[in-house]
């Protein structure tokens, strides 16, 4: 295929260091370029996949005790849940529904004193709808029958009340009983039957589960107080919920994960966008080396371009020149940059043990982070629009030191040669 003498000779003009010794600073200039768009655009990948990777691992360890929708009733508890959770389930979306109770009290041991987040469940219900059975980590969610007040603990909450399996613990319900002698808050002891652990904090430091009728019996309720749903796609929940909300009978109100969780997404999103912008300054800075380049090329080419406009090429056409040149050093940049992004993001996993080892040091103790590698989350959609943006800002700093080269004079450029 014959190609326009334009983009020839940009493509010439773009490995002129190894034909001309005189051009090899020229040459290492343009390879600097090229190597700052490569590595600006490899961080940018590497950075927002390991963002995404962060994100879905607390997203997924959020879920594993959330449900993907909660339906509950407005005015109070639901005597009929069977008949929600059989609407819910007509909803092609939706795929299991299990009760539950949820209520706040407080745990005493000894001296110790924690506010809860508790939970009445059917264990065999809730199996359906979260992986809290595939979290215990001591004793069985098996264990929790009614009437026999066990309850299952979250593992910080357990150590901070000093307790193991088969301890007794004190439950005291906000609620409280009328008697000649005042309001009394209702207390139950309890026996701690199992311990989970979910691999985030906030919930293994406040959420407790006992069995849903002893949770109905404490507090005195005629059924649970709502239904935990599992759809398809946990991404499509919010669109899932409003349509729960148009076809559920009675005076319910449908809340999704996403909602339950709103500012710590809103964080996480906001923090992402702000690195990507951030991050995107590198790729600026790169072709801002593009445009010094390709002025600098401009001022060493005067003869030939002066030489090409004598034989008739128009202003247009020297632009074209050097247009090529820096789309092409811009191209091979961010094609690099993508591949070399890529590829680090998918091996990670073994990139990051490689340097703590080399290192000696630990990136991520798991006591604190409850994770002991580094996640990594590579979506083709960041990697494209990353690709795009870098090769944009490639092709606009080409533009003023192109211009500057059709507006040279051949007379004046060819007076001392």
């Amino acid at each position: 295929m014959k190609f326009p003498y334009e983009w020839q000779i940009g493509w010439r003009y773009t490995r002129t260091g190894k034909r001309s010794s005189g051009n090899g600073f020229i040459s290492f200039i343009s390879f600097i370029s090229m190597a700052g768009i490569a590595l600006g655009v490899a961080a940018l990948i590497v950075v927002l996949s390991v963002m995404n990777g962060f994100q879905k691992e607390v997203r997924d360890r959020m879920l594993s005790v959330l449900a993907h929708i909660e339906v509950f009733a407005v005015d109070g508890n639901l005597p009929d849940w069977h008949r929600t959770a059989a609407e819910a389930l007509q909803n092609k979306n939706v795929i299991a529904a299990a009760p539950y109770v949820g209520e706040q009290a407080m745990l005493t041991r000894e001296d110790n004193v924690r506010g809860v987040v508790l939970r009445g469940i059917v264990p065999s219900e809730e199996a359906k709808v979260s992986d809290l059975g595939k979290q215990i980590t001591e004793g069985s969610l098996a264990n929790l029958t009614p009437g026999s007040f066990g309850i299952v603990l979250g593992r910080e909450l357990a150590r901070a009340l000093g307790v193991t399996i088969g301890d007794k613990i004190t439950l005291v319900a906000p609620q409280g009983t009328i008697t000649p002698a005042g309001v009394l808050p209702r207390v139950k002891q309890f026996t701690v039957v199992a311990v989970f652990t979910a691999g985030h904090y906030e919930y293994d430091s406040s959420l407790a589960l006992i069995d849903l009728h002893d949770a109905e019996t404490l507090f005195r309720l005629d059924g649970p107080t709502g239904v935990r749903l599992k759809i398809q796609d946990m991404e499509q929940a919010p669109l899932v919920a409003r349509e729960l909300a148009k076809t559920l009978s009675g005076n319910m109100w449908v809340r999704d994960w996403t909602q339950q969780n709103k500012n710590w997404f809103i964080a996480v999103q906001t923090e992402k966008r702000m690195m990507f912008i951030i991050l995107t300054l590198i790729i600026a800075v790169a072709a801002f080396n593009l445009v010094s380049s390709l002025v600098m090329t401009v001022t060493d080419k005067y003869a030939d371009i002066a030489i090409l406009r004598t034989l008739g090429a128009q202003p247009g056409s020297i632009m074209k020149i050097f247009i090529v040149q820096g789309v092409t050093i811009g191209f091979a940049g961010a094609l690099l940059g993508v591949a070399l992004g890529c590829l680090i993001s998918v091996n990670i996993g073994t990139i990051v043990p490689f340097i703590e080892h080399l290192l000696g040091v630990h990136f991520l103790p798991q006591d604190i982070y409850f994770i002991s590698e580094l996640p990594s989350d590579l979506q083709s959609s960041d990697v494209i629009r990353i690709g795009v943006i870098s090769f944009i800002l490639s092709a606009l700093a080409t533009i003023y030191p192109s211009w500057r080269a059709s507006r040279v004079k051949p007379a004046e450029a060819l007076r001392y040669e």
